[in-house]
């Protein structure tokens, strides 16, 4: 499979969001694109940014993305790079993509002077915990909670 792994540009939103989706629904939760163009607009592209996003493009269009931000640990003293979002199609799984972008994460925390890199994923998802095992990750148990504003 042929692909290039480049940052997201805004001609990719589109696209990105479908992929958003698709990535909600594999993950049994609840989204609606409304309003999410624009937010991601401003969060990848304004004059701050607080997002940051990597996408695997093949074919003229984008079938994977990974997206992060930078985060502080009190228990470290450092900042740490956070993954929000790791989401290959189906058909681009098992082709060592995930590798690629964990390890293009991995020099982009380097390059922060970041002292780990932190995500999670649901227990259901056994697949991509095999995955993490295999890349030296350590899982932790924890509860996630969200407080609705």
């Amino acid at each position: 499979m042929e692909y290039s792994i480049r940052n997201c540009e805004i001609t990719d939103l589109p696209k990105l969001l479908i992929l958003l989706q698709k990535h909600a629904e594999f993950e049994k939760a609840e989204f609606s694109p409304e309003g999410k163009g624009q937010g991601l607009k401003n969060a990848l592209f304004g004059e701050n940014p607080k997002l940051f996003c990597l996408v695997v493009a093949a074919n003229e269009t984008i079938v994977g993305y990974t997206s992060y931000t930078f985060d502080f640990s009190t228990w470290n003293a450092q900042t740490f790079l956070y993954m929000d979002c790791l989401f290959l199609e189906e058909e681009t799984r098992g082709f060592g993509i995930g590798e690629i972008l964990i390890e293009k994460l991995k020099e982009i925390g380097k390059q922060n002077n970041c002292v780990n890199i932190q995500w999670q994923t649901p227990e259901f998802n056994t697949r991509a915990i095999k995955f993490y095992n295999r890349m030296g990750a350590k899982g932790k148990d924890k509860v996630r909670f969200t407080l609705t504003l």
